[in-house]
């Protein structure tokens, strides 16, 4: 283990299926530390969330404040944000540290419970993705966000001309024999990722893809180099994946 850390904004699973445990999983196998806050605390199981408790947003600015006045992390990974006023300490942050950023927009549980509302998703689109490294965005959250779009290229467009750097659309949802993963980008060509679709559903899968994504780029990986080690990782993971209750099959992350 380095002593290389990454950031990890996230909502509390208890099924440890997704959420802030996928991020600390995912880090220490890809060989670096997780500094870990919640931004939510959840009633959820495997199948389907209930209930999420946004973190008051002035505790959260004093666990950051506290915690970066002692460690230095290399990279951020965002997930879940509990509520918009959440965004404008984010933004804060983003702006002194003026690290990579990797933000999984996590809008809906894979069970269909909305998690993210409106205002949020608002202030997440004018006011966050402007200082975001990567949005990592599944086919349904990138069509969410970009209800205009007419097609998913559209919806990445849409998204980087809000100031986000660069968009990973995730085709994990999509119907096929194979998942597509598109990285969009100012002045290049798309690139895809294919890969052999696996049987699921799985829990916690963009999780552990965006926090894999945040290690590598710690570890001082190009952003090429970064998504490829991290899919192949992330595939690893989702072929053994197991069951831990009735529900989604969790990655084994720390295989």
């Amino acid at each position: 283990m380095s002593n290389i850390s990454v950031l990890c904004l996230s909502g509390l699973d208890p099924t440890g299926g997704a959420g802030l445990q996928a991020d600390i999983e995912a880090c220490a196998a890809n060989g670096v530390h997780a500094l870990g806050l919640v931004t939510a605390l959840t009633v959820q199981d495997s199948r389907n969330v209930s209930a999420v408790h946004a973190v008051h947003a002035a505790l959260l600015e004093r666990q950051l404040d506290t915690l970066l006045a002692d460690c230095r992390p290399t990279a951020i990974k965002i997930g879940l944000i509990g509520a918009p006023e959440q965004i404008p300490l984010l933004c804060r942050t983003l702006a002194r540290l003026r690290l990579p950023v990797v933000c999984d927009p996590i809008l809906r549980a894979g069970g269909g419970a909305e998690l993210m509302p409106p205002a949020t998703a608002t202030r997440l689109l004018s006011e966050l993705l402007p200082l975001i490294t990567l949005l990592t965005p599944n086919t349904a959250e990138a069509r969410r966000l970009a209800p205009q779009a007419t097609s998913l290229d559209g919806c990445a467009q849409t998204l980087l001309a809000t100031g986000c750097a660069q968009v990973l659309i995730t085709g994990g949802d999509e119907p096929g024999k194979e998942v597509v993963n598109t990285l969009y980008r100012p002045d290049h060509s798309p690139r895809s990722w294919h890969w052999p679709r696996l049987n699921g559903p799985f829990h916690g899968a963009g999780c552990t893809l965006a926090a894999a994504i945040a290690a590598r780029l710690a570890l001082g990986d190009t952003i090429d180099a970064a998504l490829t080690a991290a899919q192949e990782y992330t595939q690893q993971t989702l072929r053994s994946a197991r069951r831990i209750g009735q529900g989604r099959l969790v990655p084994r992350r720390m295989w």
